[in-house]
């Protein structure tokens, strides 16, 4: 499966943008654009997804049952020079991210909306390719 990140706007607190996967369209939220190194924005480009565990998530997920369900299969993309754990998950703002994409059905200045309603149906899109 391939996932199309799109930049739509920047301002000094986020990246906001738009992922594709197939014919899901999410908003996206990321930290401001920098110089790709960890505290920015992943660098632009094409980048391969696994479905690996979360050391964080699964620390959160002995008290949240809904994170507990993804926290072992998390959508990681892979092979971003010079940065690791970088996830696709759920979050409303930019002091969210630690670095990760954060995914929204709407979206609002430096913020997405609904982001776990929006992480669940990408989850499932992307897991159906991955158990193939």
């Amino acid at each position: 499966m391939e996932l199309l990140l799109r930049r739509l706007w920047l301002t000094q607190r986020s990246t906001c943008g738009q992922l594709e996967a197939e014919s899901l369209k999410l908003f996206t939220l990321e930290l401001p654009v920098r110089d790709g190194k960890p505290g920015s924005a992943i660098p632009p480009g094409r980048y391969p997804i696994r479905l690996l565990a979360s050391p964080r998530f699964m620390q959160v997920g002995i008290r949240d049952e809904w994170v507990a369900t993804y926290a072992t299969r998390m959508p990681h993309i892979v092979d971003i020079p010079g940065r690791s754990l970088i996830m696709i998950h759920w979050g409303n703002f930019p002091e969210e991210t630690e670095g990760c994409i954060l995914v929204g059905m709407e979206h609002a200045p430096d913020a997405v909306v609904n982001s776990r309603q929006a992480f669940t149906m990408l989850y499932e899109k992307i897991a159906a390719c991955q158990d193939e």
